[in-house]
């Protein structure tokens, strides 16, 4: 049987969930039943992992980028409907927001029959101004029109995107994220000596792009307070992003330096999640994000802020601790009561591993991904 041309399209190659997940899923669906094309922006921090994918066609687009620029964007849509006719493509799949909507509105102008997008948080959220967000759940209605099947990663996407009136209920299709559990888990104390961290010395950490949205200087308000009871605590901050020197002012502003770590991007997670104590994540509004699941493979105890997908994750308090999106006091209470007690972060962290479903795994994801395709 030919093989159907199947292209992916994604703004940019950047260190975050949905790129990670779009490149896994890449790599798991059945090459012998499909050419495999992705299009995205020219650079990116995982660009080179995409390249390295056999038999995977990448398109480096020209216009293509996060922010929105009509200069760009109506160029960049055009380059999508061109590349979708030249080869002859006959699935578009869209990751990401910007991608999902010149993805779309492209595959359908193109007259593509089979069009998914996968959800990978919404782009409206209620930190925004009233019309942005209008604007955005608007195009978001557009582009629903022409999609065959929306995919969310978690119940409460589905169930934003209902109240938001994007969609029937038929036309979403849950598929949660998928990690491999058995990177995760393996001590590895040169990990501290690398960072600078005594053996002994309790860390608590967060893996999350230095943007509005995970909050990062609310996780610095919490390592003050940390710091004011544990004098010796250590903070790891992993990640990078437009905030990053607003989050270097604030620590040498408030005499923190001895207390925090930013290690900016690393490939590392595993081996860097190993050396934490505690995992938290501050941010304001979420889809369902990658850093718990990995933060529970690796047997660590959470505190996360409820928001989005996380009360899915986690079962306050069988497997870790929730508290309001910017309520640091709470946040602060619940990370100094598993400093404090050794049982009850391994107690925690062994029921956080535990409550791993067979839903969270890459083959699954793939899997029921290429099931949608086929039905």
């Amino acid at each position: 049987m030919a093989k159907t041309n199947l292209l992916y399209v994604i703004t940019k190659l950047e260190l975050g969930g949905a790129q990670t997940q779009l490149l896994s899923l890449i790599r798991r669906i059945d090459p012998a039943q499909y050419n495999i094309f992705l299009f995205t922006a020219r650079e990116g921090i995982l660009m080179n992992d995409a390249l390295k994918i056999p038999g995977l066609h990448v398109h480096r687009s020209r216009f293509l980028e996060r922010a929105v620029n009509p200069i760009l964007d109506i160029p960049a849509f055009l380059e999508i409907f061109s590349f979708i006719k030249r080869n002859n493509i006959r699935i578009v799949h869209t990751h990401s927001s910007k991608a999902g909507i010149l993805g779309r509105l492209a595959a359908a102008a193109a007259g593509v029959q089979r069009i998914y997008h996968t959800v990978h948080g919404w782009p409206f959220h209620p930190y925004q101004n009233g019309v942005v967000r209008a604007v955005y759940v608007l195009l978001e209605r557009i582009a629903a029109a022409a999609t065959t099947k929306i995919i969310v990663v978690c119940r409460t996407d589905k169930d934003r995107g209902l109240r938001a009136a994007i969609g029937r209920p038929d036309l979403y299709e849950i598929i949660p994220y998928g990690i491999d559990a058995s990177e995760f888990g393996r001590p590895d104390p040169s990990i501290r000596k690398a960072l600078g961290i005594e053996a002994g010395a309790l860390v608590v950490g967060t893996v999350a792009c230095f943007k509005p949205q995970k909050a990062p200087l609310d996780f610095l308000w919490l390592a003050e307070v940390l710091v004011k009871t544990m004098p010796d605590i250590v903070c790891v901050m992993v990640g990078d992003g437009s905030l990053r020197v607003k989050i270097e002012q604030f620590i040498l502003g408030r005499g923190l330096a001895r207390n925090i770590i930013l290690t900016g991007w690393r490939r590392d997670i595993p081996k860097i999640l190993a050396a934490f104590d505690v995992f938290v994540l501050t941010s304001h509004w979420e889809g369902l994000p990658i850093s718990v699941m990995e933060a529970f493979a690796a047997s660590l105890p959470v505190v996360a802020t409820d928001t989005g997908g996380i009360a899915e994750l986690i079962h306050d308090p069988d497997n870790g601790f929730l508290a309001a999106p910017g309520d640091v006091v709470s946040l602060s209470q619940k990370v100094i009561a598993l400093l404090q007690d050794t049982k009850l972060r391994q107690y925690i962290g062994t029921n956080a591993r535990r409550s791993l479903s067979v839903e969270w795994n890459p083959c699954y994801s793939a899997n029921r991904t290429q099931s949608v395709y086929n039905r």
